[in-house]
């Protein structure tokens, strides 16, 4: 008869058996890259608590193997590669609104996600401004206003403009991780009740459709017409481009239709309200 015995198992294989399985949630993981991110030099023992505070019931040594994950795949690196490496992370203060942009946030709607970006423009030799630009990729609209720096300050007050001028309510708004978008800015976002997200390192590329306004106004607009000086003077006539790209100045991702023209049709197309109880 066939002998049934069984073959001895050896270590290794108990090993893999034993070997817990990865039952990582993508929001947990994706949580620990951004605290890693913020904190560069902090391990499970520190991110552990900061990510139950968030809400998610996770134990030290599973940061710990998500951590070690993450580094050796290259997307955060490691706490002795950066002690090699003197100022490898500049401090910033950490966001207290913000948060980061999801990877699959793709709205589809005028007011869903707004993107804020700068401008660094010389309008005469000796003269430099910051131009603020507010861009909505969905109806192509533009919002744009000078100011001699790029302080929290005033994105706050170009916020304030943005608001006005949309023709649509803001629900999002995206930034880099530059300090004018924080202090000042983020406070008055929250007490706006809009969603500021912030673009993950290295990837200017997210902000493409704002990079290409930023194109528009530079090329269109300042190298184009003689501009006063002062930012007092420049801005009524930074209006008056404003206008003409929103209202006036076609564009082929609308099919040769303008911002405004576009607006008119989606609104025009869309299901009237239902006047049933």
């Amino acid at each position: 008869a066939p002998s049934t015995a069984v073959r001895p198992t050896s270590a290794n294989e108990t090993a893999l058996h034993r070997r817990r399985r990865k039952l990582w949630s993508s929001d947990l993981i994706h949580a620990v890259e951004a605290l890693r991110g913020d904190y560069p030099m902090w391990g499970k023992a520190k991110l552990g608590p900061l990510l139950r505070t968030e809400g998610f019931a996770v134990s030290d040594s599973t940061v710990g193997r998500i951590i070690k994950s993450l580094v050796d795949r290259g997307a955060v690196v490691s706490v002795p590669t950066l002690r090699k490496r003197p100022r490898a992370h500049r401090w910033s203060a950490r966001r207290r609104f913000a948060v980061r942009l999801p990877r699959d946030l793709k709205p589809d709607k005028p007011g869903g996600l707004i993107q804020i970006d700068t401008l660094f423009v010389n309008i005469a030799p000796d003269k430099a401004i910051k131009h603020f630009t507010a861009y909505r990729p969905v109806a192509e609209w533009t919002v744009g206003k000078a100011f001699n720096r790029a302080t929290a300050a005033a994105a706050s007050l170009f916020l304030d403009k943005v608001i006005a001028d949309m023709p649509f309510a803001i629900e999002a708004i995206q930034v880099d991780g530059g300090s004018e978008f924080k202090a000042e800015f983020e406070q008055a976002c929250q007490a706006k009740a809009i969603r500021l997200y912030e673009l993950p390192p290295k990837r200017p590329q997210i902000n493409g459709a704002v990079e290409r306004c930023n194109g528009s106004w530079r090329y269109e607009f300042y190298a184009s017409y003689d501009l006063p000086r002062s930012v007092e003077a420049l801005n009524p006539i930074l209006d008056s481009f404003q206008h003409l790209y929103n209202h006036h100045r076609p564009h082929g991702a609308l099919a040769g239709r303008t911002p405004a023209a576009y607006l008119k049709q989606r609104r025009s197309h869309a299901s009237p309200p239902s006047h049933m109880c």
